[in-house]
C-alpha cells in the first residue's frame, strides 16, 4: 500500500543502509590468467530483510520491519551470468570461495559502479600468501551534498585454481593453494567509524571457521541484525548491543546539528605538530584544493574526518572524497575547491600534474604547496594561533601512559570500555581547543552582521582586525563556508552558535574561559555551560539492547522488538523527573520502536511525551508520517485521547507550515547603492549599515541630506556621508587618551568628537565631547580641563569675539558650577559644535527628568549624525540642514520637560527592551526572579524576565538592569503570563495554547505543556505545606479550563472547568483558587468546591479583602472576603479609561491604567482606601505589573512607548 511506502521512505535510518560483498566470483577465478584482478560486487544486502507477511488470523502486517528505511531500489546488471556452483572433474560440487548473487537489487543511493575501486583502491590481487585482515573507511556524498559512510573489511581466503594461472610466463600448478581477496562493506548514513569497524571485526571471526555455502546467508543475516539497532537520538544516551565477542557501543550526537563523532580526534596531533594543524585548519577554511596522502588508507578518511570536525560549527561545502583509487586520480583535475586523499605513491604525479594544491603528508607530517616546498597561505589570526599552541602542547595523548597503574584486564569488554572513557576525556579536550580555536576566529562576526535585513558589513569587521590578519580574513571571507556559516548564525540566531562554543570539563575552566573573552557571548557562555540540559563533561548513561533474535525470521523480530519496548519502558519507569533529557532519550527510541513494530498510537503516544521532556529531539518529519500513514480505526481510536488529537491538530498545522516557500536565511553582503533612493529604500539602506535602526531618526536624516532638493538621496551623496560616518567612527576609536586624563573619566565613556585646535578661556587645545561631558585636552604637555558636564549646562552663546580688524566666531558656555563663562574660538566650527552642545544638553535634561538613559544614547546620535551630515555637504545649507536632527532640543520646545515632581521622585530608571527591534515591541509580561547569593560569584544575579509581543522573552540582570545578550524565542504568539515555578523552571502561558518551560539558567526552552486547548490565560503556585510535599501549579484557558500540574513530573493531577465567556486569570490565597472572569467572579476551595459572586473584571485577594480593578472603567471595588455580596468600597482612578493590571505590594495596591491620554499607575493605601500616588508612567497604556522583593515596582507598556519603568516602593 502507498501508507507503508511513505513509512518506509520517511524513518529514520538505522545503523544499516546496506551491506555489499566484493571481490572475484569462482567462475571468474578459473579463467584468470594475471595476479591482478577486477573486482565486482557479488551480493548486496538492504533493508528489509523480513518482509510483510500474513498473520494467523489472516491480516496483513504493513509497517517497517527494521531500524531503516525501506529505500527505493534499482536493478545492477553484472557483467555476466555464471552458476553460483561449479561440478569438479572428479564429479564432487567444488563450492565458489564466495558466491555470486545473480540478482542484485541495490539502495537507489548507493553508487555500486565506483564501489570496487574504492574497497580495493590497491587494485585486487591474487597472491600465494595470505594476508592480515585489513581495514578501511570510505565518504561517498551525493549531488545534494549529503553524506554516506563505509567501513570495509578486506579478507583472504584460499582456493585451488583449476586449470592453473599464468604468472610470470610460467603456469602455476593447479593443485597449487592461492589466495584471493574479498571485501566486506558495511554502508550506514552515519560515521560509526569505530563501532562499525567492530561489527566487522566480530563477524569475520565467525566468517572464518564457517562453511563456504554458508557465506552469503551469514552475511545476510549479520546485516540483518545490524538493521535492527536503533540510532541513539542527540543527548546523554548511548546505545549497547552484543556481537560476540564484542560489546559494542553506538555514541550518540552531542547535539542536534552536530554530526555523529565515533572516531580518535587525537590522531592528527600524532600525525601533526600544532603548527601544522593550523596550516592544515586555515587550508580548509580558506577552501584551497586539498589532498591528504599517506600509504595507510584507513589513515586518509579518519584524519581528514577529524579536521571536518575541528572546524565545527564551519562546515565544508565542497567534494569531499578522502580516499580515491588510482583510476580515480584524474578528480584532482577538478578546477574548484577539493578535499580528496590518496596513496603516498601517486605524490609525484600529482605534485608535477598541477599548481597550488596543499599536499598534506600524514606519514611524514608535513604540509606542503605542490608549486613550492611551503604553503604560502595567510596565517591564522596571532592571538588565535598562540592560545592553540600553548593548548595543543599540553595535550596528554598517549593511552599507555594513562594506564601504567592500572592492573591488566582480564575481560576484553572491560578494556575496550576503559579505552572508550579515556578516548572519550581526550575527544572533549580536543573538542574545547578548536572550538576556543573558532571563537577566537570569528567570535566578533556576530557585531558586523545585521540580523533583521541579512547583511554583513564585511569591509567594517576587516578595519576592526589587527592589520597582520587582514590577508586571512580577505581569503575566509570570500569562501562558501564562511557564507554558509553566516546564514547559519542569521537562522538559528546567537543561542544557537554559542552553544556549539564551549563545553568545559570543570566550573573553575568555565568561569576562566569567560573572564578571557570579553565578548558578546559571555553571559551566555556562563549560563549554557553550567546548566545546559546537558553537556559533554555530565555522566553518560547506556541502554543495552536485548540479543538479536534470527534476525531472518517475522515472528522472532516481533518478539524482539516487544523485548526492547518492555525494557525501554523499565528504564522510563525507573528514571527520575529531575533527569527529563534522559527520560527523553527512552521515549524517543520507545517510540521508534513502536513505529517499526507497526504500533502507531503508542508511537504518538511516546513522541507527545517528548513535549514535556525535550523537545529538542522531536522527531517532526517521522510523527507527519506516522499520523499520515494511520488506518481509520487507529486513527479514531488516537482521536479519542484529548493529548493524541491535540497532537494530530498540530501535526497537520505544522505540515501546512511547512508548505510555504521556506526562507533559506542567505545573508548578503552590505553594498554602497548605486541608484537614487526615496525615503524607503533609504531607510531600508541606513538600517542594514548599521548606522541607526531607529526609523524616525533615519526619516530625520533623509530630510537633512534632502534640503532645498528633490526628496532623493543620489548614490554619491550617500556614499560620501556613509563614508564620512566611519571614517569619524574609527577616529574616534583611535583617540589615545594619557592614562592622567583616563583617571577623569568613568569607566564606559569614551570620546565621540574632537575639534581641532583652538584657543580657549582655560589654554589652547582640543574640545573632546563623551557622551557625559565636554574638557580639554591642552596642548604641549597633554593634560586634562573639564569645561562642563552636559547637565550643568545654563546657557550656550554663539558670539564673534574681535581680533585686529577680523571677528573670530566664538563660543561661550555658563555652567551652575562656575562663575565665569568658558569661551572658544571655534571658527568655522562654531555653528554645529553649537548645534551638537544643544542637543546633548536636551537629551541629558530629558534623560535626567525621565530617568530613561536612552535619552541621552539617542542624543548622542543626534549629535553625531550632524557632524556627519555637515561633513558631508559642506555647503552654506549644511548647518541648515543638521538642524533638522535636533530632535531633542525642538521637543522640548513643543512639550514641557518637567515630569510630575511625584513622578520623577518615584521613578529610578527606565529601559528599553525594543532598542534593537524595529519597530518597537510591546512589554507584554514582566517577571522577577531573585538571585542566590551563593550563585552570584558565576552569574546567578537576580533577573528580570520581559516577554515582547512577538513570543521573544529577553532578560535583564536586575543586579545592574542590563540586558543579557541571549533571549529565547518562545512561539510567534502573544505571551500572556508568566511563573517562576522553582529553580529549574519558568512557565509562559501562551496565546497559541502552550506553556513553555524555560530553564532559567540556560535561558532554553526545550519543554512544552500541550494539554490546554485555548489561550492560556493564568498561572498560579500552590503553596507548599511542608519541604516534603510537592509543588503544585495551576494554569487556566479563556475557555474556563483549570488545570492542576504536578510540577515534578510536569502530570495533570486533576482538570475542571468554570462556566464563563473568558476566564482571565487565577489566583491562589489562603486555600483558595480565585479565578477571574469576564462574566463573573468564582472563588474555589482548591481542589473540592467553589463559589460563583459577583461580576468582576481584574482581581487580588489581599489579607481577607478582593480587590477588584474595572477594565472598562476607573473604579476599583473592594469586598470582605467572607461576605461577597457587594463591594463595601469603591475607588474612583481620575482620568483612567480602564484598569489593566494590578499587583499588591506591602500595604498598597499598584494599579496599572490605560489613561485617556497616556499610562498611568495608581498607587493605593489599603489602610485608607485612598490613592497615595499618580504617577505618568508611559506613553501608552500600562500593560503589566511585578515587584522585585517589594523593593521596587517594574511597570512595562504597550507598543507605542515598549518600555520598562522602575518605580522605588515607600
Amino acid at each position: 500500500s502507498a501508507e507503508p511506502d511513505l513509512m518506509a521512505e520517511i524513518f529514520p535510518s538505522g545503523l544499516l543502509e546496506a551491506c555489499v560483498v566484493l571481490g572475484v566470483s569462482n567462475e571468474r577465478l578459473k579463467e584468470l590468467g594475471l595476479p591482478l584482478v577486477e573486482a565486482e560486487v557479488l551480493q548486496v544486502h538492504a533493508p528489509p530483510f523480513v518482509t510483510k507477511e500474513s498473520s494467523s488470523n489472516g491480516t496483513k502486517h504493513s509497517h517497517a520491519p527494521a531500524f531503516s528505511r525501506t529505500q527505493r531500489r534499482r536493478s545492477f546488471k553484472k557483467k555476466r551470468d555464471q552458476p553460483v556452483s561449479t561440478i569438479s572433474s572428479s564429479g564432487q560440487t567444488n563450492e565458489p570461495a564466495v558466491a555470486a548473487s545473480n540478482d542484485l537489487s541495490v539502495p537507489q543511493n548507493i553508487d555500486l559502479i565506483a564501489l570496487p575501486q574504492l574497497c580495493f583502491p590497491d587494485g585486487l590481487r591474487i597472491t600465494s600468501e595470505s594476508r592480515e585482515d585489513y581495514y578501511h573507511f570510505l565518504v561517498f556524498t551525493d549531488v545534494f551534498g549529503n553524506q554516506t559512510h563505509g567501513v570495509v573489511a578486506q579478507y583472504c581466503k584460499p582456493f585451488h585454481p583449476d586449470n592453473g594461472i599464468h604468472q610470470n610466463g610460467h603456469r602455476l600448478n593447479k593443485l597449487q593453494r592461492l589466495f584471493t581477496t574479498y571485501s566486506i562493506c558495511i554502508i550506514s548514513k552515519y560515521p560509526y567509524y569505530n563501532a562499525l569497524r567492530d561489527c566487522l571485526s566480530s563477524f569475520l571471526l565467525q566468517l572464518k571457521t564457517s562453511r563456504m555455502c554458508e557465506f552469503e546467508e551469514q552475511v545476510k543475516e549479520f546485516s540483518a541484525k545490524l538493521a535492527l539497532v536503533p540510532i541513539p537520538p542527540p543527548g546523554p544516551l548511548h546505545v549497547v548491543f552484543n556481537l560476540r565477542p564484542f560489546q559494542i557501543e553506538l555514541p550518540s550526537r552531542l547535539d542536534v546539528d552536530r554530526p555523529v563523532m565515533d572516531l580518535d580526534l587525537h590522531l592528527p596531533f600524532l600525525c601533526f605538530k600544532p603548527e601544522q594543524i593550523l596550516e592544515i585548519i586555515s587550508s580548509i577554511l580558506m577552501e584551497q584544493r586539498v589532498v591528504f596522502l599517506s600509504t595507510d588508507w584507513a589513515k586518509l578518511t579518519l584524519v581528514a574526518e577529524c579536521f571536518m570536525i575541528f572546524i565545527h560549527p564551519l562546515r565544508w561545502q565542497h567534494p569531499f572524497v578522502p580516499v580515491l583509487s588510482r583510476q580515480m586520480l584524474d578528480f584532482i583535475m577538478a578546477p574548484t575547491a577539493f578535499l580528496m586523499g590518496c596513496h603516498t605513491s601517486h605524490f609525484e604525479e600529482v605534485a608535477e600534474e598541477l599548481d597550488d594544491l596543499v599536499l598534506i603528508d600524514i606519514d611524514k607530517g608535513t604540509v606542503l604547496s605542490s608549486s613550492s616546498n611551503r604553503l604560502e597561505l595567510p596565517d591564522v589570526p596571532l592571538t588565535a594561533r598562540d592560545c592553540f599552541i600553548f593548548q595543543a602542547k599540553g595535550l596528554q595523548l598517549h593511552y599507555d601512559l594513562d594506564v601504567c597503574r592500572a592492573g591488566s584486564h582480564t575481560d576484553i569488554n572491560e578494556l575496550r570500555a576503559h579505552r572508550r572513557q579515556w578516548q572519550r576525556k581526550v575527544n572533549t579536550i580536543i573538542l574545547n581547543i578548536t572550538l576556543e580555536l573558532t571563537v577566537n576566529i570569528f567570535s566578533e562576526v556576530c557585531d558586523f552582521l545585521n540580523y533583521e535585513h541579512r547583511v554583513f558589513n564585511s569591509e567594517e569587521f576587516l578595519r576592526s582586525r589587527e592589520t597582520t590578519d587582514h590577508e586571512f580574513y580577505k581569503k575566509v571571507l570570500d569562501t562558501h563556508i564562511f557564507h554558509s556559516f553566516l546564514r547559519d548564525l542569521n537562522i538559528n540566531g546567537l543561542f544557537h552558535l554559542v552553544s556549539f562554543f564551549l563545553s568545559k570539563e570543570s566550573k573553575h575552566s568555565q568561569i576562566r574561559f569567560c573572564v578571557i573573552y570579553k565578548t558578546l557571548y559571555v553571559s551566555l557562555i556562563s549560563y549554557f555551560i553550567l546548566t545546559g540540559s546537558w553537556s559533554p563533561s555530565r555522566p553518560i548513561k547506556t541502554f543495552k539492547l536485548p540479543e538479536f533474535p534470527p534476525p531472518l525470521a517475522y515472528q522472532y523480530v516481533q518478539s524482539y522488538y516487544n523485548d526492547l519496548i518492555k525494557e525501554l519502558s523499565k528504564a522510563i519507569s525507573t528514571s527520575t523527573p529531575d533527569d527529563s533529557a534522559l527520560m527523553a532519550r527512552f521515549y524517543y527510541l520507545r517510540g521508534l520502536v513502536n513505529s517499526v513494530a507497526g504500533k502507531r498510537v503508542d508511537a504518538l503516544r511516546d513522541f507527545q511525551s517528548l513535549y514535556k521532556t525535550d523537545m529538542d529531539i522531536f522527531p517532526a518529519k517521522l510523527l507527519n508520517v506516522l499520523v499520515k500513514s494511520l488506518p481509520a480505526e487507529e486513527r479514531r481510536m488516537a482521536e479519542r485521547r484529548p493529548d493524541l488529537k491535540r497532537l494530530i491538530t498540530r501535526v497537520n498545522e505544522n505540515e501546512r507550515e511547512r508548505a510555504r516557500p521556506i526562507d533559506d536565511g542567505t545573508v548578503k553582503r552590505f553594498e554602497l547603492p548605486k541608484k537614487h533612493l526615496h525615503m524607503e529604500d533609504f531607510v531600508r539602506r541606513v538600517q542594514e549599515s548599521g548606522i541607526v535602526k531607529d526609523q524616525g531618526t533615519i526619516q530625520r536624516l533623509f530630510e537633512a541630506l534632502t534640503v532645498g532638493q528633490q526628496k532623493q538621496v543620489d548614490p554619491e551623496t550617500f556614499c560620501f556621508f556613509y563614508n564620512y560616518w566611519k571614517e569619524t567612527e574609527g577616529a574616534a576609536q583611535d583617540v589615545d587618551l594619557p592614562a592622567g586624563v583616563l583617571e577623569h573619566l568613568v569607566t564606559d565613556e569614551c570620546v565621540y568628537k574632537l575639534s581641532s585646535s583652538v584657543k580657549t578661556s582655560h589654554g589652547v587645545g582640543k574640545i573632546a565631547m563623551t557622551q557625559r561631558r565636554l574638557f580639554l585636552l591642552t596642548e604641549g604637555r597633554p593634560g586634562y580641563v573639564e569645561i562642563t558636564k552636559f547637565r550643568d549646562i545654563e546657557v550656550r552663546i554663539i558670539s564673534s569675539t574681535p581680533f585686529l580688524l577680523l571677528r573670530i566666531p566664538t563660543l561661550k558656555i555658563k555652567t551652575s558650577l562656575r562663575k565665569e563663562m568658558f569661551e572658544a574660538n571655534l571658527k568655522s566650527e562654531c555653528d554645529l559644535w553649537h548645534l551638537m552642545i544643544k542637543e546633548m544638553w536636551a537629551g541629558r535634561k530629558m534623560a535626567d527628568d525621565h530617568k530613561d538613559p536612552q535619552f541621552m544614547e539617542q542624543a548622542l546620535t543626534n549629535a553625531l549624525l550632524m557632524d556627519a551630515v555637515v561633513g558631508c555637504l559642506q555647503s552654506q545649507k549644511a548647518i541648515f540642514a543638521a538642524t533638522k536632527l535636533a530632535y531633542f532640543d525642538k521637543k522640548k520646545l513643543e512639550v514641557p520637560m518637567m515630569v510630575p515632581k511625584t513622578t520623577s521622585e518615584t521613578l529610578k530608571h527606565k529601559i528599553n527592551p525594543s532598542l534593537d527591534q524595529t519597530p518597537p515591541q510591546a512589554v507584554d509580561v514582566l517577571l522577577y526572579t531573585p538571585g542566590r547569593s551563593a550563585e552570584r560569584l558565576i552569574g546567578g544575579n537576580p533577573k528580570l524576565w520581559c516577554a515582547l509581543s512577538n513570543g521573544k522573552v529577553l532578560v535583564f540582570d536586575a543586579a545592574s538592569w542590563s540586558m543579557q545578550k541571549n533571549s529565547v524565542q518562545v512561539g510567534k504568539s502573544r505571551l500572556n503570563c508568566m511563573l517562576a515555578v522553582n529553580q529549574q523552571q519558568l512557565w509562559i502561558g501562551s496565546k497559541d495554547s502552550f506553556i513553555y518551560i524555560i530553564n532559567p539558567w540556560s535561558v532554553s526552552c526545550n519543554k512544552q505543556l500541550t494539554e490546554h486547548r485555548c489561550e492560556v490565560t493564568g498561572l498560579a503556585l500552590e503553596e507548599r505545606t511542608d519541604k516534603f510535599s510537592q509543588t503544585v501549579a495551576y494554569s487556566c484557558s479563556e475557555d474556563g479550563s483549570v488545570i492542576v500540574w504536578d510540577v515534578s513530573t510536569l502530570q495533570v493531577r486533576r482538570q475542571f472547568r468554570v462556566s464563563c465567556d473568558r476566564l482571565q486569570c487565577i489566583q491562589i490565597h489562603t486555600g483558595m483558587l480565585w479565578c477571574c472572569k469576564s462574566a463573573s467572579h468564582t472563588a474555589m476551595n482548591a481542589p473540592f468546591y467553589y463559589i460563583i459572586t459577583q461580576n468582576l473584571t481584574t482581581a487580588i485577594s489581599q489579607s481577607e479583602q478582593l480587590w477588584v480593578g474595572l477594565a472598562d472603567a476607573g473604579e476599583l471595588c473592594v469586598w470582605h472576603c467572607r461576605d461577597l455580596n457587594k463591594p463595601f468600597i469603591k475607588i474612583q482612578l481620575k482620568d483612567c479609561a480602564g484598569v489593566v493590571c494590578m499587583i499588591k505590594v506591602k500595604n498598597q495596591i499598584w494599579v496599572g491604567c490605560q489613561g485617556k491620554t497616556r499610562g498611568k499607575i495608581y498607587v493605593v493605601n489599603t489602610d485608607r482606601y485612598t490613592v497615595e500616588k499618580e504617577l505618568m508612567a508611559h506613553d501608552d497604556s500600562v500593560q503589566t505589573l511585578c515587584s522585585a522583593e517589594d523593593r521596587y515596582v517594574l511597570s512595562g507598556a504597550a507598543r507605542a512607548d515598549g518600555k520598562i519603568a522602575i518605580w522605588k516602593v515607600e
